[in-house]
């Protein structure tokens, strides 16, 4: 299975400040990827990290690619539910080019971080 991995810096989740709600996903995401042996697409040679923070910036790639991917992972609606509420024409575009979005905060508040 393939997919791409989304992050949103900017959200507290959980009443913690940005930067461990940053921390939480992207340690809830990442033990989801390993026990789910997804393979983690890298669509951009130039892109830092293996997960997107942008949603704009991953569409971009996603439309330059031209790639079906198995997977989106986020870890809560939360994290995308500002982009969508603003572009919903551009987010059933993005999550178009995947078979299924996944969540994993019902995982993740199961796991002992």
């Amino acid at each position: 299975m393939s997919g791409i991995w989304l992050i949103n810096e900017r959200l507290n989740l959980n009443g913690l400040p940005a930067q461990e709600s940053f921390e939480w996903q992207k340690k809830a995401l990442l033990t989801y990827i390993k026990e789910q042996k997804i393979k983690v697409a890298k669509l951009n040679p130039y892109q830092l990290n293996d997960y997107y923070t942008i949603p704009h910036a991953l569409y971009y790639d996603l439309k330059k690619k031209r790639i079906q991917l198995d997977c989106l992972i986020m870890y809560s609606p939360q994290i995308i539910e500002d982009y969508i509420t603003t572009y919903p024409a551009r987010w059933l575009m993005l999550k178009s080019y995947f078979n299924k979005v996944i969540m994993v905060e019902q995982c993740a508040n199961q796991m002992q971080f």
